[in-house]
């Protein structure tokens, strides 16, 4: 019998469980099946934390935002204009850039029927794609993977960049995998430590379940580990991405896109935006970053050819309250904004109606647009699958793809 120590013991039970999280069809790719040019991406950006979306898309013309923020609104003069009604904060110069050049899609009054105020329980809501009184195990990214991945001739993946995966990318089946960093990920994989104890445990040499799995998992992570590693190798941006987390995240996806790799899902979280105190610095430090990162990476899709492949879509679990708090910040409220960026937005610019003042329900906006239809129409439009069996139910599609 095999004795292990402690140390190793926990090596062994990490690697195999970072391979819980890796699809099985990673395998397939070490044959050399790449999807050609023109592979549809879709990038992700989570704002965790509850993002205040009256100060992200500003009615700088209406006096109830005003009259409720008294300190906190931003001013008409600051914000950066988009139409007569709504103005951009002013931190967020390259998204406005974005929509000056018909690249950005703004929708408001984004949110679900019977909306949670808790972080967790909302955000459950956002990944599962659930009505907010079900209680659902697995992800809307994760019901793709396995719905894609019945007798298909084309393996897909989705990757999150970090260290977890968030419960979007777990399916039945099928799990997408989180790394912070591919040579970083082959590197530990690849301790000879594992290697030796896999020539020790040939595939199959174990009457006990559950040590095979562990074996078994563990031999996938490597050789998965190596194939991705590979191809991040192929490309290597010469962009000065900023360094903070999110400009490295971002560099390793435009790496990871550039490189052809069948990855069809990318996500990656930035925040956090709970700001119930000093929302003012925190927010416009947090947009400036987000700008910064979101123009370096869009432009670098753009030299490469890949901007019209890709289309970003940012959300956060809930909006603010409207009315500000007594320590200048805003408390938990319900419907919010998000963006959509891409070269091959069929409807940019602001594409339905701004924040509605006038009807709230105790003190917060009401939702117009449910999520799960922006979800039903990328999964279907933009990925091409069948948005009603991962959604389990079927939801309006919009025109913006």
């Amino acid at each position: 019998m095999l004795i292990l120590n402690r140390r190793r013991f926990l090596q062994v039970g990490s690697l195999a469980s970072a391979a819980v999280m890796m699809p099985k069809f990673l395998k397939a790719l070490e044959r050399g099946t790449l999807v050609p040019p023109g592979n549809k991406i879709l990038v992700i950006i989570q704002l965790s934390g509850g993002n205040d979306g009256l100060n992200t898309i500003i009615p700088y013309r209406n006096d109830i935002y005003y009259s409720s923020r008294p300190s906190l609104g931003i001013k008409r003069e600051a914000a950066l204009s988009l139409n007569d009604d709504l103005g951009i904060h002013p931190a967020l110069k390259g998204l406005k850039a974005l929509y000056d050049d018909g690249s950005l899609g703004i929708l408001n009054n984004v949110g679900y029927p019977n909306p949670d105020r808790s972080h967790f329980r909302s955000m459950d809501i956002w990944h599962s794609a659930s009505q907010s009184n079900e209680y659902w195990s697995d992800g809307w990214i994760g019901r793709y993977l396995d719905a894609q991945c019945k007798g298909c001739n084309k393996p897909t993946q989705a990757l999150e960049i970090d260290d977890t995966l968030s419960l979007a990318l777990k399916g039945d089946s099928d799990k997408g995998l989180a790394v912070t960093d591919p040579t970083r990920l082959f590197g530990t994989s690849n301790d000879q430590y594992f290697k030796d104890l896999l020539q020790q445990h040939p595939a199959g040499d174990d009457h006990h379940s559950n040590v095979d799995y562990l074996y078994k998992t563990m031999g996938e992570t490597i050789s998965s580990a190596a194939y991705i590693q590979q191809q991040f190798k192929t490309y290597k941006s010469a962009e000065a991405y900023p360094n903070t987390e999110l400009g490295k995240n971002l560099r390793t996806i435009a790496n990871l896109v550039m490189s052809d790799i069948n990855t069809k899902v990318y996500y990656v979280s930035h925040g956090s935006f709970d700001t119930h105190v000093n929302q003012e610095d925190q927010q416009a430090r947090l947009f400036g970053q987000l700008s910064d990162a979101l123009t370096v990476f869009t432009g670098d899709l753009k030299k490469n050819n890949r901007f019209q492949d890709v289309v970003v879509m940012t959300f956060s679990e809930f909006g603010r309250r409207v009315s500000q708090n007594a320590s200048g910040g805003t408390d938990h409220g319900t419907a919010n904004n998000m963006f959509l960026i891409g070269g091959g937005l069929k409807q940019p610019g602001v594409i339905n109606e701004g924040p509605d003042l006038m009807n709230l329900k105790d003190g917060d906006l009401q939702y117009k647009v449910d999520f799960k239809s922006v979800y039903a129409t990328l999964l279907s439009k933009w990925l091409g699958a069948n948005d009603k069996e991962i959604l389990r139910m079927q939801y309006p599609h919009m025109d913006f793809v």
